[in-house]
């Protein structure tokens, strides 16, 4: 408690020391009693904490900020009256105005376990990743009172990882089954993304000590990391059942959910957060994205509106809106837009959210230079944030070519995992192949996955670590793979893709499109996966990339010139496929589909190997949970106006035209490519 002055007349002291007894067990008799000893000694400090106290026990949240903010501003050195009022505050919804008092009250007690916490969850929800982290650390930190482990701890918090793994090895050696040093070492390991060896020694120290729920928290994580979902989520639950409110759970839970592709699951989960924490953006950015995919667009379009009530400058919402494709922006919308970014201290990440949404709504009037003007501004401070080496792409689609060899292929015959379950729907974003993996995912044998990164997973895998100045050791180490090594990465693949498949059809689709960069890698370790190629004539393709903020994993997409190069590289990739593995590729064209659906459906049913089935034409009446900038276009049927919609910013184009060279000329055929031939490279 904070030190008053004795009143001369009146010891409230042992009054007051009552009322905290009762907090815990009768809040309306410790009330009374603190008003019993202001009435006797008004204005103590000592009393007003446990009125204020009381009263947010009790749910009068603006009495108890009245009662507190007096004792603040009386005694600002207060560390407990600090935190109570930030309590306050938080329980009213205002978590952001809660920061000042709960800042103010760790720097005078860092050794407040709850005040951690509660700041590592308003971080958390903020989208402040690395400020929640370090709040749990301290808050962990906090609450070890084993001298031996605070070292280790302090560690921990600072990032002395080797130092207090070594420390901890060290005790655990002298005292197996320590549940403190077990789950301590298994945080820091995780720190390290060693999440193999910290989900095992989580796990001994979880069947030692059921109840050690930090540690439980601790372990979801480390499962959730390392990709097992679904185990993730039962130690979430077990989480959750004993304390419904935990909020850092209920967070990783939407992650865990939102990660395997269960978006109706998750967005049952954010609504009882927005409650905890209404004022953040980022947490109705989240709930958004998640609206939105499922397809619930009028309620998307109400919690970006929410975002930008609360932030202004919230570009992300903004563009949360403009990505809908359908919104239309006002005239009042658009002065709104203008007025934020003529502010010289809007940050870098929401300027260029502005300038892409300014670019959309200029373009939706038709206003055809102020949008590329603003789209190429957008893109400039993008690629700042995002720099791209197109020649490191040219290198790869070269070694690619150098290695995938027809006797490359028939040296490896029958190698990998035989399962028929995937198709991979490849090519550049934008491209189309939204569109076909709806199609697809309207046919009864066929699950859509959307975009997966198991691909990826291993690929990085096989080129192992990067090293500054040396190109990755993918795609060469292929060569280097046993057919044994090369069967089990198709069963992990099949493995890792498996909990995301919850309708029991066959087959199920991959659209990420970058994985055309990994058809060698597919062939190698899933021989009878099929590949579907979706190309759209590059100008189209490019404006449309170039007109398109995406949040990530596109770098070459903020530069005219990047995307020609790197369309003109995916063909030559592709080409390369044609030839050393004809028929191996499917190529469906944008134009064809647009133009004769039907036809099209059926041939890539056919080389499906899957029946024709009239629901892939009504693919439009799919209410599947869609997470591509194109979710809202492929719930609507085809229309042919995107075409050629590149026509209206052709005079803007030539550095898409001089980079795609002889691709932009033979198009929708392959050129033949001899060296010089490529434009500027």
């Amino acid at each position: 408690m904070v030190e008053t002055a004795p009143d001369p007349a009146v010891d409230v002291a042992p009054m007051v020391r009552r009322a905290v007894g009762l907090l815990a067990t009768d809040p309306a008799k410790a009330e009374a009693m603190a008003r019993e000893a202001l009435a006797a000694a008004a204005g103590n400090s000592d009393a007003l904490i446990v009125l204020g106290t009381a009263l947010r026990l009790q749910g009068f949240f603006e009495a108890a900020r009245e009662a507190l903010e007096s004792v603040v501003q009386a005694q600002p050195s207060s560390w407990i009256a600090q935190f109570e009022l930030a309590r306050v505050l938080f329980a009213l919804g205002r978590s952001r105005d809660a920061l000042a008092p709960l800042s103010r009250a760790l720097a005078l007690n860092a050794g407040l376990a709850a005040g951690w916490r509660l700041l590592g969850d308003i971080s958390m929800f903020a989208g402040q990743f690395p400020a929640a982290q370090n709040a749990y650390d301290r808050q962990l930190r906090a609450i070890i009172r084993d001298p031996r482990l605070q070292g280790p701890a302090d560690g921990l918090v600072h990032g002395r990882l080797v130092a207090a793994e070594r420390d901890l090895r060290s005790l655990l050696a002298g005292e197996p089954a320590a549940i403190a040093t077990m789950h301590l070492l298994g945080e820091v390991l995780a720190r390290q993304g060693r999440l193999a060896e910290a989900e095992a020694i989580l796990a001994r120290c979880l069947r030692a000590s059921p109840d050690f729920d930090i540690a439980r928290q601790a372990h979801a994580l480390a499962l959730l990391r390392g990709g097992r979902c679904e185990e993730a989520l039962a130690e979430l639950d077990r989480l959750l059942a004993c304390d419904p409110a935990d909020n850092r759970a209920r967070m990783t839970r939407v992650a865990a959910l939102t990660q395997i592709g269960d978006y109706a699951a998750a967005a049952e989960v954010t609504p009882s957060l927005l409650e905890a924490f209404p004022d953040q953006p980022q947490g109705l950015l989240v709930h958004a994205a998640g609206l939105r995919t499922l397809g619930r667009i009028d309620e998307a379009v109400a919690a970006y509106r929410k975002c930008i009530e609360l932030d202004p400058d919230c570009g992300a919402a903004w563009w949360g809106l403009a990505n809908l494709k359908t919104y239309r922006f006002t005239d009042e919308a658009r002065a709104a837009i203008g007025a934020r970014l003529a502010r010289p201290d809007l940050a870098a990440h929401d300027r260029a959210n502005l300038l892409f949404t300014l670019g959309k709504a200029h373009e939706d009037a038709g206003r055809w230079a102020e949008a590329f003007d603003s789209y190429a501004r957008g893109n400039a401070l993008a690629r700042q944030a995002r720099p791209y080496d197109p020649d490191a792409t040219s290198a790869f689609v070269h070694r690619a070519k150098a290695l995938f060899t027809p006797a490359f292929f028939e040296d490896r015959g029958g190698w990998g995992a035989l399962d028929t379950d995937p198709i991979f729907i490849v090519g550049l974003p934008r491209s189309g192949s939204t569109l076909v993996d709806q199609i697809l995912a309207s046919h009864p044998s066929v699950e859509g996955l959307g975009e997966l990164i198991d691909l990826r997973v291993i690929a990085d895998w096989i080129g192992g670590p990067l090293k500054a100045g040396r190109p990755s050791g993918y795609p060469d180490r292929l060569s280097t793979l046993t057919p044994d090594v090369c069967a089990k990465l198709g069963r992990d693949y099949l493995d890792w893709t498996r909990i995301r498949r919850r309708s029991g059809r066959p087959r199920f689709t991959d659209k990420a499109p970058e994985n055309f960069l990994h058809a060698g890698l597919i062939h190698l370790i899933l021989p009878n996966a099929r590949i579907i190629d979706v190309r759209r004539h590059p100008l189209a393709c490019g404006l449309s990339t170039f007109t398109q903020h995406f949040e990530s994993g596109w770098n070459f997409s903020y530069d005219l010139s990047d995307i020609g190069r790197y369309y003109a590289d995916y063909v030559e990739l592709m080409t390369h496929f044609d030839d050393v593995l004809p028929g191996r590729v499917h190529r469906l064209f944008y134009e064809a589909l647009v133009n004769d659906a039907e036809a099209e459906v059926r041939r890539l049913l056919a080389y499906l190997r899957l029946p024709f089935d009239a629901a892939c034409l009504r693919f439009f009446e799919n209410p599947r949970a869609v997470a591509t900038p194109s979710s809202q276009q492929v719930r609507q049927p085809i229309f042919t106006g995107a075409v050629d919609h590149w026509r209206a910013f052709e005079p803007w184009l030539d550095p898409l035209k001089t980079a795609l060279g002889p691709v932009l000329e033979a198009y929708p055929a392959a050129p033949s490519l001899t060296p010089g031939r490529r434009g500027n490279r």
